[in-house]
C-alpha cells in the first residue's frame, strides 16, 4: 500500500481550511450515507453487491465497503486486482478480458496467493482461446483446482465485449467445464452505455432489452443442462432495473459512492436511492481579470472526458461557469443566465469547491484522497485515503 506523505498525515484533526489546493476531498458523511443507502437497497431486493473499485482505487475504502456489506469488489485491470489484493482486500473480480500471457501469468499468480488465504478471484471471458489461455496459465502455475471463477461475459448491447447471448454463451460455458483448473461461475452481464442514458425510461427500456439477451441465454442453458451460478452486473444508472428483475443475483454500482456532475444530469428513478455528491476538488482563486476569474484546477486536477466540472453550493446570484483554461489553470464566468445578473465573481484567494464531471479518471489523477468530516465550511480533516490502483493500467 502506498505510503503518505507526513505533511499530508499531519493535516488529520485539522480544520478543512487548511488543505491545499488543488486537493480531492471526500465528504465523510455524505460517502457514508451513499453506503448506508445502498446497503439497504441491496437487502431489500435480495442481491449481492460488488462495487466497482476501479472508481476509488484505495484498499482502504474497499474494505469500508465490505464492512458495510458488500460481497467483494470489481476490478477492470489485473494490476488493479494486485494493488487491492496487497492492501487485503480477497475477494475480487477482474470483468474484463485478460489474453496475454504475461498478465494471464499474474492472474494465476493472484489466484493462487488469493485462495491461499481463503479468498476469491474470479474473472470474465468471452472466446475459447482466452479460456485455454488462462487454463494453461493456472496448470502452469499449478493452481489448486477451483482456485479462479469464471464467467461468461455476454454482450447485451454495449458492443464492446461479450459474446453474442443464447448459444454462443453456452460454449463458452461448456468450455470453462472442460478444463479442470478453471470453476464456471455464470454470466457476466452489464451495459455501461445505458448508465448514463438521461431519462429514467430510457434506461428502463435499454435495461429490458439487456434482460431480453440475459433470459434468451438463461433459456439456451436450461435446455443444455448446464447450471447457471450467478448473473452478474449492473451500475450506478440501472442498478434498480437489475436488481428488480429477479434474474440478477448480484449488482456492480460504483459511483454511486461519490456521485459525479455527468451522473447527477440524469433524471432520478423515484425507485433508486437518492446518492449525494461526496468528492470535490478544492481549489481556490489565483488571479483575477476583466469579467473572470481564473482557479488553481485545471485539467491535471480534474477529468473531462464526461464535460467540465460544475461548481457547488453557490446561490444563484453568485453562479460561475467553468470553462477550460488548460492544465492548471480553470476560467471562471459569471452564469448570468442561472441569475448571476450582477456579473460578480470570487475575491482572489477564495476557496471554490468543484463537483468532478466523471469521478473514476479524476481519481486516477490524485496519490490521495483526503477525508472530511463535518461539511465543507466547518469540517475537519479525518483521515488520508491512499489512491492505491492510481496509473494500474496493466
Amino acid at each position: 500500500m502506498k505510503s503518505i506523505p507526513e505533511s499530508l498525515q499531519a493535516l488529520v484533526g485539522q480544520a478543512i481550511k487548511r488543505i491545499d489546493t488543488p486537493a480531492l476531498v471526500i465528504d465523510l458523511d455524505a460517502m457514508e450515507r451513499n453506503i448506508e443507502r445502498m446497503a439497504r437497497f441491496a437487502q431489500q431486493h435480495g442481491v449481492l453487491w460488488r462495487p466497482h473499485a476501479k472508481l476509488h482505487k484505495s484498499a482502504h475504502i474497499a474494505l469500508l465497503l465490505e464492512q458495510a456489506g458488500a460481497c467483494g469488489h470489481c476490478v477492470q485491470k489485473v494490476s488493479e486486482a494486485e494493488a487491492l489484493a496487497a492492501g487485503g482486500v480477497n475477494n475480487l473480480f477482474i470483468s474484463n478480458q485478460v489474453v496475454s500471457p504475461g498478465k494471464l501469468e499474474r492472474v494465476a499468480r493472484l489466484a493462487k496467493t488469493l485462495y491461499a488465504r481463503s479468498g476469491r478471484l474470479a474473472i470474465a471471458v468471452d472466446s475459447e482461446e482466452g479460456i485455454a489461455r488462462l487454463a494453461k496459465a493456472m496448470q502452469d502455475a499449478k493452481a489448486s483446482n477451483g482456485a479462479i471463477d469464471v464467467l461468461v461475459e455476454v454482450n447485451v448491447g454495449q458492443n464492446r465485449c461479450g459474446v453474442e447471448p443464447g448459444a454462443a454463451a453456452v460454449a463458452l460455458a461448456r468450455a470453462i467445464l472442460a478444463q479442470p483448473t478453471l470453476r464456471f461461475a455464470g454470466l457476466q452481464a452489464y451495459h455501461g452505455g445505458a448508465q448514463h442514458l438521461r431519462s429514467a425510461q430510457a434506461r428502463r427500456e435499454a435495461i429490458a432489452q439487456v434482460l431480453r439477451h440475459v433470459n434468451r441465454t438463461r433459456h439456451e442453458f436450461d435446455a443444455a443442462g448446464i447450471a447457471l451460478p450467478l448473473i452478474t452486473g449492473a451500475g450506478t444508472g440501472t442498478m434498480v432495473n437489475e436488481a428488480a428483475s429477479g434474474v440478477y443475483g448480484e449488482i456492480q454500482p460504483g459511483s454511486f459512492l461519490f456521485m459525479d456532475a455527468d451522473y447527477a444530469a440524469n433524471e432520478h428513478d423515484p425507485a433508486q436511492p437518492v446518492f449525494e455528491h461526496a468528492l470535490y476538488v478544492k481549489t481556490q482563486v489565483m488571479s483575477l481579470g476583466e469579467g473572470r476569474a481564473v482557479c488553481d484546477a485545471g485539467h491535471k486536477a480534474h477529468a473531462v472526458d464526461s464535460g467540465l466540472p460544475r461548481l457547488h453550493a453557490l446561490p444563484p446570484e453568485q453562479a460561475l461557469r467553468f470553462e477550460n483554461g488548460g492544465d492548471e489553470h480553470g476560467l471562471l464566468y459569471p452564469a448570468r443566465e442561472a441569475g448571476n445578473t450582477s456579473g460578480w465573481l470570487p475575491a482572489l484567494g477564495e476557496t471554490l469547491w468543484l463537483i468532478p464531471g466523471h469521478c473514476d479518471p479524476t481519481v486516477n489523477l490524485y496519490d490521495h484522497l483526503i477525508g472530511v468530516r463535518g461539511g465543507r465550511l466547518k469540517g475537519v480533516v479525518e483521515r488520508i485515503f491512499t489512491v492505491d490502483g492510481r496509473g494500474a493500467l496493466t
